[in-house]
């Protein structure tokens, strides 16, 4: 189930809204419920699924309770909690492409092919984040396993982030407070999310989608940029929305979840990119690994190797494919470049010129994260360099450009930071924001369910993570 559905805006929304709030006055209550619901939601995918996020609950609760500054054989029990979580990862995400690469040098092994549990990776960085937040002492231990399932299972942040510390909401599991202002500042958030998803992301998706199924042959330069702008546009739009929604529904039920984007798209430097995009990965990833490792107060050589490590993984967390491990080492050295080569000389260049290079430099690495294929990858590089085979521009780049004319547009505005511009505006107006938003909120939240019910294609990236 994903939030831009009509059985979750009309059926599974309303209920638990009835139930959390017209049924239950004690906050376990509330608790049990939305756990109820969260496992729901989850199992919508296939009841199957939901014995291994309970084995991934049941690990982290017990070695929670193991790992606590008061045990002297905590670093042992952290490492079986570690081992038992990315065990589970590896071998329900990982063991598919890690069995073909052995084929391939000893004929015997089949590949096993396993379905892929939906967002696997960003529960198992939660329950990861929980052992781990325990151990450096940033939280206590909780005995109620009950407490660790909801903060797992959660439903606005399970199967695609963003990725909440339990240290931020271990507090407001058991002493949250609901309130009006909270929901509507929620709901609000919540149709603004919506809206980026559907209205945009959606339309991007079928953009890229039509550009990224042209054959070689076909292909113009024109065409494939079009194809990774729109693609661009889609996995920011597509991911913002969802973590807008997530932050959204958090609030309404009393959580509080942080930011997980920052305007990425208006930075001048791929460094400053990295600082905005999915930011709750980008904190997991420095806190719990890069950081530990030794961060930048080591030599320069392991300064290099914490670097490097810290992408390949980041690459290897987003798909088990080798464009993926591609995608991180490219990121990787793009960012050892800037920090010991050309960061200087890049900061002294007139701000347009470096946010030209981070776009240039960004679209590459979505072109690398899209293009499963990497003869696709040769073919649409050859081509934004000006060498594709059917030359600069072509009757479907003319097509393209005119049936996403508005979507492209709305989409490069919204991109900067132009609604927190005209929010500011309107705050010095007073009264006038507190009637623009909400209904400009019911708008886009009603054509966006126009266009749900209009469209059967939705797709959601991030559930394959």
């Amino acid at each position: 189930m994903v939030f831009s559905s009509l059985t979750f805006l009309f059926a599974f929304l309303p209920a638990l809204i009835v139930c959390y709030f017209g049924l239950a006055r004690r906050r376990d209550m509330r608790n049990w419920i939305l756990l109820a619901f969260s496992v729901v939601f989850y199992s919508w995918g296939g009841w199957s699924l939901v014995p291994l996020l309970l084995l991934s609950i049941a690990i982290n609760w017990f070695f929670g309770q193991r790992v606590s500054v008061d045990n002297p054989r905590r670093t042992l029990h952290l490492v079986l909690a570690v081992t038992g979580n990315l065990g589970l990862l590896f071998i329900f995400k990982y063991l598919g492409f890690a069995t073909e690469i052995l084929s391939g040098f000893l004929p015997a092994i089949v590949p096993v092919e396993i379905v892929l549990p939906i967002g696997i990776s960003f529960y198992t960085f939660q329950g990861l984040s929980y052992v781990l937040d325990v151990y450096m002492g940033n939280a206590a231990p909780t005995r109620k396993i009950s407490q660790v399932a909801l903060y797992i299972a959660l439903f606005p942040q399970l199967v695609a982030g963003p990725i909440v510390r339990y240290s931020t909401i271990c507090e407001e599991l058991d002493t949250r407070r609901e309130s009006t202002e909270e929901a509507y500042e929620g709901v609000m958030r919540f149709c603004f999310g919506l809206a980026k998803k559907v209205l945009i992301a959606n339309q991007m998706g079928a953009l890229a989608d039509s550009a990224f199924g042209q054959s070689s042959t076909l292909m113009s330069s024109g065409l494939a940029w079009l194809g990774v702008i729109g693609y661009s546009l889609q996995i920011y739009f597509d991911f913002s929305g969802y973590s807008d929604m997530a932050i959204g529904l958090g609030r309404v039920f009393g959580f509080h979840f942080l930011e997980n984007f920052d305007y990425p798209y208006i930075s001048r430097s791929i460094t400053e990119f990295w600082r905005r995009w999915h930011m709750s990965l980008g904190t997991w990833f420095r806190d719990y690994l890069y950081l530990p490792l030794g961060g930048n107060r080591v030599s320069r050589w392991k300064h290099i190797r914490n670097i490097l490590a810290v992408w390949m993984l980041t690459g290897l967390w987003h798909g088990a494919a080798w464009n993926f491990v591609l995608w991180g080492v490219y990121y990787g050295l793009l960012l050892l470049l800037e920090k010991f080569l050309w960061g200087r000389a890049l900061g002294r260049c007139p701000g347009v010129l470096r946010h030209i290079y981070t776009l240039f430099f960004v679209a590459i690495g979505w072109l690398l994260f899209r293009a499963t294929d990497l003869s696709i990858i040769a073919v649409f590089l050859k081509a934004m360099l000006g060498g594709a085979a059917d030359g600069l521009w072509n009757n479907h780049a003319t097509y393209l450009l005119l049936q996403y004319r508005w979507e492209l547009l709305a989409g490069c505005l919204l991109s900067c930071p132009l609604f927190p511009f005209l929010r500011r505006r309107l705050d010095r107006r007073g009264s006038l924001l507190q009637a623009v938003c909400p209904v400009l909120a019911l708008v886009l939240a009603f054509w966006s369910c126009l266009r749900l019910v209009g469209s059967g294609f939705n797709p959601f990236i991030y559930f394959q993570f």
